[in-house]
């Protein structure tokens, strides 16, 4: 059993290395025995010893240097192994790879512009319409207040104004008086005598 899921595990080990060499570039893969353990890894062996499962292509070695800015190397690469042709080919489609990065570049920076104006237009028009409704509302409680001020008022208010003890109403000024100011004081009026009535008459009337 311990055999059998060890030997699972390599194997599973050696699938990610195969798919990490195929994602990452051109990268060989070795299969080695190290004190009695199967191992794989992208370096040679020690010693010089076991097995070459996956080996870079040309392809993946020119792309993987001009990936990484290495034209130069990659040049060489080539002209060791006298791959002028597929170096073209892989240049003229490293080339239009990049062309290919930067128009979608500018086509997200482009969107990613249209997409903060358009927002910002929302915004804008939220905002006006905000401003719309309170000076709508200001300009309703204007027109209410002007007109409740235009209302007429009807009758005197002095005509309820209160009557004291003593006090003439008004309107019931006597004018007669009036020629008097600058005379002094008026004397005062009479008193007014309460009439006599007679006493009552104690006792028993005779007859």
């Amino acid at each position: 059993m311990k055999t059998s899921s060890s030997r699972t595990g390599i194997l599973c080990a050696a699938f990610l290395l195969l798919a990490a060499a195929q994602t990452a570039g051109a990268q060989n893969i070795y299969k080695c025995t190290k004190g009695g353990q199967l191992e794989y890894t992208d370096r040679p062996c020690p010693g010089g010893s076991g097995e070459l499962i996956h080996q870079a292509s040309d392809s993946e070695v020119i792309d993987q240097y001009l990936d990484l800015g290495q034209e130069a190397l990659a040049k060489r690469y080539a002209d060791s192994h006298h791959l002028q042709g597929l170096y073209q080919q892989r240049v003229d489609t490293y080339q239009l790879k990049m062309q290919a990065q930067a128009q979608q570049q500018a086509d997200d920076e482009k969107q990613r512009a249209e997409d903060a104006h358009q927002q910002a237009q929302i915004s804008e028009a939220a905002y006006r319409g905000r401003l719309q409704g309170e000076n709508n509302a200001l300009r309703e409680q204007n027109e209410q207040y002007l007109d409740q001020l235009s209302q007429p008022v009807y009758g005197d208010t002095t005509a309820y104004a209160p009557v004291y003890w003593g006090a003439l109403a008004p309107g019931n000024h006597d004018h007669s008086h009036d020629h008097d100011h600058g005379h002094g004081p008026h004397p005062a009026p009479p008193k007014t005598v309460p009439p006599m009535l007679p006493a009552p008459v104690s006792g028993r009337a005779k007859y």
